[in-house]
């Protein structure tokens, strides 16, 4: 799939990838997760999930992710970002998350850990916004 966008923004291209091969680095909000398998269930899948080219980490999309497990899904819709070549992507911290800053070293490592950082920690801003679509949920199982 392509997506065209303003001109501000980047062109993204979706690509569908096993579920399982994603690792997360953030716990999720429980309330949040319930709405995400509603909406998926009502929708399909609505919205892609970023992830590190390298690592197959998540950076956006936890929830989603996490709906897509509930829901028994084998792929998830992704856009493949470089992570940490890639100046325009850039990595903050939520309000309220306890940390002044966080460094997308710090995210990767996690993400490749046994562990993962409380909900809300780290907030990536991408070049491009996410694009919305409807894929139905038996599209994505096997």
């Amino acid at each position: 799939m392509h997506f065209k966008k303003s001109v501000r923004e980047q062109q993204v291209e979706i690509f569908m990838v096993e579920r399982e091969t994603l690792k997360d680095h953030e716990e999720v909000i429980p309330s949040n997760l319930e709405k995400r398998v509603s909406k998926m269930m009502s929708k399909g899948f609505y919205k892609p999930i970023v992830i590190d080219n390298d690592s197959k980490v998540i950076l956006d999309g936890h929830h989603k992710w996490t709906a897509a497990k509930l829901l028994d899904l084998d792929l998830v819709p992704v856009i493949i970002v470089d992570y940490l070549q890639d100046d325009t992507v850039l990595v903050d911290v939520w309000p309220e998350s306890g940390r002044q800053h966080i460094t997308k070293e710090e995210v990767l490592e996690m993400g490749i850990s046994d562990m993962v950082f409380p909900p809300k920690t780290s907030r990536h801003i991408f070049p491009f916004t996410l694009p919305s679509f409807s894929i139905p949920l038996d599209d994505l199982r096997r």
